[in-house]
């Protein structure tokens, strides 16, 4: 938490992912050995990695057969009841629950899945994985949301694979807008330069010459760098659950991050400064400090803004 304060000085934008922390890090600690570290980003986007490649392909397998105007309906049972009352039947059925389903915050899951469930196409799964918030002119008065990349077909790749061109779409947006500036300014700002050889542009011609199959294979992401790998590398270091980089931001929120946001966010400062409609984000922080939803990412992204912007005064 001691590196929050210096977060816009060293990202001189409201740059919003919060893995920006422990980057920050990990940064200094290997400045305190090193002054040139190699970085693996590239190989989630390139050959397959990440959760979502795989899930989201079969969720629309599972849900795409169903009329819309069904699932629609569904979602709308879902979110009939609020996540606190989900939470407080779910503990009331909990012994007779499979652990599987034993859930912190079941009716916040199950609001989650109503979105999904409502949406018209494979994509639409996949921009509502990449979005936060899902209405944001909701949010900035006045504003509309220009067609970018992520949401106009027209700008995008036709390739045949749904995996493939979230694979693509990953390369051309979030790599460099977000991982890649994450892990640049936190390295330079002590001094220690990142090399990223898996984005030499040969190893990403080659990468995207290869069938989806040497990419994703029974389940599992990154096939044809795992058995290279497996030449140098025991199994037992590597065959794990893919962990993101995070830290309990929820959690700090509701402790000792809580008098910081606060002030951030209030009501009206919001108003008196003009560029946020107080109303939709009071609404997520008072839910986010009852603990019936996990608003963390939605308000890291005002927050981050927020503290950039009272930098700039």
């Amino acid at each position: 938490m001691d590196v929050i304060p210096s977060l816009v000085a060293i990202y001189d934008e409201p740059f919003a992912d919060s893995s920006q922390i422990p980057t920050c890090l990990v940064s200094r600690l290997a400045r305190s050995q090193v002054t040139v570290s190699l970085s693996g980003d590239g190989g989630d986007e390139l050959f397959g990695g990440y959760n979502r490649y795989f899930w989201a392909r079969n969720l629309w397998r599972k849900l795409g057969w169903m009329p819309r105007p069904l699932r629609a309906a569904l979602a709308g049972v879902l979110t009939t009841l609020p996540p606190a009352a989900w939470d407080t039947a779910f503990r009331k059925l909990e012994r007779w629950l499979p652990a599987r389903l034993r859930y912190a915050t079941p009716g916040d899951k199950l609001h989650k899945a109503a979105e999904i469930l409502a949406v018209r196409s494979s994509e639409e799964i996949y921009l509502g994985l990449v979005s936060h918030w899902k209405t944001p002119v909701q949010l900035v008065p006045g504003s509309v949301e220009p067609l970018t990349l992520l949401t106009d077909p027209g700008q995008q790749a036709d390739l045949p694979d749904f995996e493939h061109r979230m694979m693509y779409l990953d390369t051309v947006t979030y790599l460099p807008d977000d991982i890649l500036t994450k892990v640049d300014r936190a390295a330079m700002a002590v001094s220690l330069e990142t090399r990223v050889p898996l984005l030499d542009h040969r190893v990403v011609e080659f990468a995207w010459s290869l069938p989806l199959d040497m990419k994703i294979r029974r389940g599992q992401g990154k096939w044809l760098l795992r058995q290279v790998l497996y030449r140098h590398v025991p199994q037992s270091l590597m065959e794990r659950p893919k962990m993101g980089f995070g830290v309990p931001i929820d959690q700090w929120l509701r402790g000792p991050l809580k008098a910081w946001a606060a002030a951030l966010i209030e009501p009206a400062r919001l108003l008196r400064e003009g560029f946020f409609d107080p109303a939709p984000i009071q609404c997520k922080w008072i839910e986010h400090q009852a603990a019936t939803r996990n608003w963390s990412y939605y308000l890291w992204d005002v927050l981050m803004f927020q503290a950039w912007l009272e930098a700039q005064k």
